[in-house]
């Protein structure tokens, strides 16, 4: 009989110090939480290299966030305001046209394999020439933050009270390729708002008739996110 509870004994501390171990290692989240999600997208768009080494403010491309509750996605014939004129990398160009005063000849346009895509969407050659018999057609941007469809959130206050877009999505100025940064959970919105003052410095005081929750920090009332 002794020996039977030291056996059991042992499975049982041996489960634990496995579960244990699952739980220290392993990727657990609760449904829904799709954090560290970094699909492959249509074009290889580098967050790192516009946000952050050209430092091309968020809201340029993301023009909505401040007068929509979506931020929307950049239509194509706002990439070409740039993308017109910038068909390839410096070093690509720069190759190009000592290629070119080598060889005695005039420097030929350079059109990376991604710019390339772009201009495909849009029906254009290499040349920006309309290629015969292509229709314009939107690039199919694959969304990587997608709320549950049970929860209202609004960009437009977030951005009128100067909360910051890495606040939300993380430092996409860094990312190569776009990736969900933060659970994006009720938790996680809660514990944002807990901690905001419902006003700012410098701003009128707050209704001091309204109840003690709502002087203190933002809105946590349910109806806020669904209603």
């Amino acid at each position: 009989m002794a020996e039977g509870r030291t056996t059991g004994a042992f499975v049982l501390v041996t489960l634990a110090f496995g579960s244990i171990t699952l739980v220290a290692t392993a990727d657990i989240r609760l449904p829904g939480n799709h954090r560290g999600y970094a699909p492959e997208q249509p074009i290889a768009f580098s967050h790192r290299q516009h946000a952050g080494e050209l430092k091309i403010d968020c809201q340029y491309c993301h023009y909505a966030a401040s007068k929509s509750p979506n931020a929307g996605i950049p239509p194509t014939g706002l990439c070409m305001n740039c993308h017109a004129h910038v068909s390839a990398g410096f070093d690509a160009v720069l190759e190009e046209r000592e290629a070119a005063e080598a060889e005695g000849r005039d420097p030929r346009r350079i059109v990376s394999p991604e710019i390339a895509k772009l201009y495909a969407a849009l029906g254009l050659d290499d040349d920006l020439d309309p290629v015969p018999g292509a229709e314009p057609r939107p690039v199919e941007w694959i969304r990587v933050h997608d709320l549950a469809d049970f929860v209202y959130f609004d960009h437009r206050p977030h951005v009128a009270t100067g909360v910051a877009c890495q606040t939300c999505h993380g430092p996409v100025q860094g990312m190569e390729r776009i990736r969900q940064e933060t659970a994006l959970s009720m938790g996680w919105c809660l514990d944002c708002h807990r901690k905001s003052p419902a006003f700012r410095p410098g701003e009128p005081l707050p209704d001091l008739t309204a109840p003690l929750r709502y002087r203190h920090h933002v809105s946590t009332d349910c109806a806020t996110c669904h209603f």
